[in-house]
């Protein structure tokens, strides 16, 4: 029967190249895939997902902790997670860890004490629980927020540089006293997306509050905004969760999305276009975040010593009427 060894010497490969060609991750170049895969198919070559678990004495099961279920942008993750899992013959478990680093902790020491055969995580802090995961040797896969450089693979989106895009594109829009709604201090993508607004601000007058990433969270900053002397004309929304509380608020004021407040909110969501007018989002490729990330988490598992990789996704602005006065 071959092995990994004999198509890596096909090829004239690396097996962890191998390793990376055959579970599809996107790094590797599509010649070198090419190549793998033919000598594969030559060789006859299958990789034995099952007796790999046994001598590790895992189980062909996923751990996915994301931090909000309810959010329909981790819902797309763990869709693409389950996609890539699935086709190769894992089962994945979700855990919603609701931002709580305890109830993160307790998921952890479930995955740890099951053995599962990896994790794909949405971190509370960079560190706490991958550091836990690593150091029992179970393969883990950071999304949305980073780790600390090179302590692991990770499948990330520039969030300051989309914020920062955003914010222009209201400027630009001719919006005058722009604002930001973001979420809890900590959390990296809230600190990103503030620092991107900051950044296209520049010396200009901020307007910003920080909340709870929920609905309510939005609808109490936008609140506190507006009550303010010189109120914000538009706002830079941190998530769509968020959005809803920032339209509860407005309409509560009596204000028109777009003619009196603009809004660019993170994440293009499903009722995003049934407003009047339709939100303005950035778009994030969520549902390519968590099938990049099983692929990675794949490769890690077939081989361990793979170094870390850090991929970063683009966002796109999706301009639509609320972000326009007219």
């Amino acid at each position: 029967m071959a092995t990994i060894s004999d198509v890596a010497r096909r090829a004239g490969v690396s097996t962890a190249t191998v390793s990376r060609a055959l579970n599809g991750v996107s790094t590797v170049d599509p010649a070198l895939v090419a190549r793998v895969r033919a000598a594969a198919e030559e060789l006859g070559y299958q990789p034995n997902g099952l007796a790999r678990n046994l001598r590790r004495q895992e189980t062909a099961v996923l751990a996915l902790i994301i931090s909000d279920v309810e959010n329909p942008f981790f819902t797309a993750i763990a869709r693409g997670v389950e996609d890539v899992a699935q086709t190769a013959g894992y089962s994945v478990v979700l855990c919603n860890s609701d931002e709580s680093a305890e109830k993160e902790r307790r998921y952890i020491d479930v995955a740890l004490q099951e053995r599962v055969a990896g994790v794909v995580i949405s971190p509370t802090d960079e560190w706490a629980g991958v550091e836990m995961l690593l150091g029992r040797g179970t393969p883990v896969v950071a999304v949305d927020r980073p780790l600390r450089a090179g302590t692991g693979d990770q499948v990330l989106v520039d969030s300051r540089a989309a914020a920062r895009a955003a914010t222009e594109h209201l400027l630009a829009a001719g919006y005058q006293r722009v604002g930001c709604v973001t979420g809890p201090e900590g959390v990296r993508t809230a600190d990103d997306r503030l620092a991107g607004y900051r950044d296209a601000l520049g010396r200009r007058k901020r307007r910003e509050r920080r909340a709870e990433y929920r609905a309510a969270g939005g609808e109490a900053a936008t609140r506190a905004l507006l009550a303010g002397a010189e109120p914000p004309d538009a706002l830079l929304v941190a998530n769509s969760a968020m959005a809803i509380g920032v339209l509860e608020a407005l309409r509560a004021e009596g204000l028109r999305l777009g003619r009196d407040v603009g809004v660019v909110a993170f994440d293009d969501v499903p009722w995003a276009t049934l407003i009047d007018p339709p939100l303005t989002v950035v778009a994030q490729p969520a549902y390519e975040i968590g099938a990049e990330a099983a692929r990675l988490l794949l490769a890690r598992i077939a081989d361990g010593s793979l170094p870390p990789t850090a991929t970063t996704l683009e966002a796109q602005l999706i301009e639509r009427g609320s972000s326009h006065r007219a």
